[in-house]
């Protein structure tokens, strides 16, 4: 498909997705894994000591703290509020940040439109009931990414399909912070004052967690 046949075949899309999207009915909202709204909220960011083990430019998802964590330098952090993943899509690993993009359009796996036939079949980037917000942070070689979201009520919840997300402002704070290859620990421990390590598993090394490096075959291709 030529260049110009390609942008053609999108703004087709994002006209036909726009117009469903105005023409859908209210109520349809309510049958959206996210919702949608006008809803802002207040930021949660604040700067906290943390464990000196991790190099600034690193990124720490504690699912169990339910904050995100982005090191800016030796035992300093930028912590964030985040809503994670429901019990059925609980995991963890190491992983880099793999691609960035700026108010990404957004198409629902087979997977949820199965669980939630009402689904739109793609939104434009940019439009205020996109589920990814308006930046997301690709990880690894997954479907996994930490973006933004049309549900700032969400944020502190459980219940994405294991994408992590944010409120808008925040991660318009983090997205400029995080470089290409910025390394992503993501675990299930907890941080206590200081920088140390909280676990339910036991005690954890000062440098860090033992987690696995993430491969694609580890990771299902689900938000």
């Amino acid at each position: 498909m030529g260049r110009t046949l390609r942008r053609a075949v999108i703004a087709v899309g994002a006209v036909v997705s726009a117009a469903y999207l105005q023409a859908a009915p209210a109520s349809a909202q309510l049958f959206w894994d996210w919702g949608g709204g006008n809803e802002v909220a207040a930021s949660g960011r604040e700067r906290v000591r943390f464990n000196a083990g991790f190099e600034p430019g690193h990124i720490v998802v504690s699912f169990g703290d339910r904050r995100l964590y982005f090191v800016e330098a030796p035992g300093e952090a930028i912590s964030y509020p985040i809503a994670i993943p429901r019990e059925e899509d609980r995991w963890e690993g190491v992983t880099t940040v793999t691609d960035k993009r700026v108010n990404p359009s957004w198409t629902p796996t087979p997977t949820m439109v199965a669980e939630n036939p009402r689904l739109p079949r793609w939104v434009p980037g940019g439009h205020p009931m996109n589920p990814l917000g308006v930046r997301a942070l690709y990880l690894g070689d997954s479907a996994y990414r930490i973006h933004g979201t049309d549900a700032p009520w969400t944020i502190g919840t459980a219940v994405s399909k294991g994408c992590i997300r944010m409120y808008n402002q925040d991660v318009l704070d983090l997205y400029p912070r995080v470089e290409i290859g910025a390394p992503v620990t993501v675990t299930w421990d907890r941080f206590k004052s200081g920088g140390g390590y909280v676990s339910e598993r036991g005690p954890r090394a000062a440098r860090g967690p033992a987690l696995k490096e993430m491969r694609s075959s580890d990771i299902p291709t689900r938000f």
